[in-house]
């Protein structure tokens, strides 16, 4: 059976991650998720869940731990599993690729961006139903602008999307 819908499901990577990456260009769009895709990245991440759980009120300081610790565990995740499967990046891999300067090397599945921004925003999100019209959102741009920069297969997004919120559904049971 797997045989059947695995060459299927890579064809269906590939032509998302082309049309993303080639047929919807424009220069709003290279600003738009060229700025956007930092909200996944370690440096936002990090410092923003930091500045809400030393420097927030309640409620923001408890949502700023639970988005803390579901970055910690599900960075760990997601590196444990680029390591075991070892995909190579698209634009390595396939021909015609856009990419910014100085694109990441390391493997692609998954998302790292995607994940870190889905464990951060997700508590967000379930904490307040008016705030994931907001922070949901952004999260899925964030998933999108690493297909769009020629970074991510959309399964690596759906991955890392899958990740970040189970382990911040996780966490907010939890903590």
């Amino acid at each position: 059976m797997a045989r059947r819908w695995l060459p299927r499901l890579r064809d269906w990577d590939s032509r998302l991650f082309r049309w993303c990456n080639r047929s919807i260009r424009h220069v709003w769009l290279d600003r738009l998720f060229g700025s956007l895709t930092h909200l996944g990245g370690a440096i936002f991440t990090i410092s923003f869940v930091l500045v809400l759980v030393l420097l927030a009120p309640e409620p923001w300081k408890d949502i700023g731990w639970k988005s803390l610790v579901s970055l910690a565990v599900s960075h760990a995740v997601a590196a444990l599993i680029k390591r075991k499967v070892d995909r190579i990046r698209p634009y390595m891999a396939m021909g015609e690729v856009i990419t910014g300067p100085n694109p990441l090397k390391d493997p692609s599945f998954p998302s790292g961006h995607t994940t870190a921004a889905f464990s951060v925003f997700v508590p967000f999100a379930l904490a307040s139903a008016w705030l994931s019209l907001l922070v949901l959102p952004l999260a899925a741009i964030v998933g999108v602008s690493r297909m769009y920069l020629g970074l991510h297969y959309p399964s690596d997004i759906l991955a890392g999307c899958f990740i970040g919120t189970f382990v911040s559904l996780v966490a907010a049971t939890v903590i």
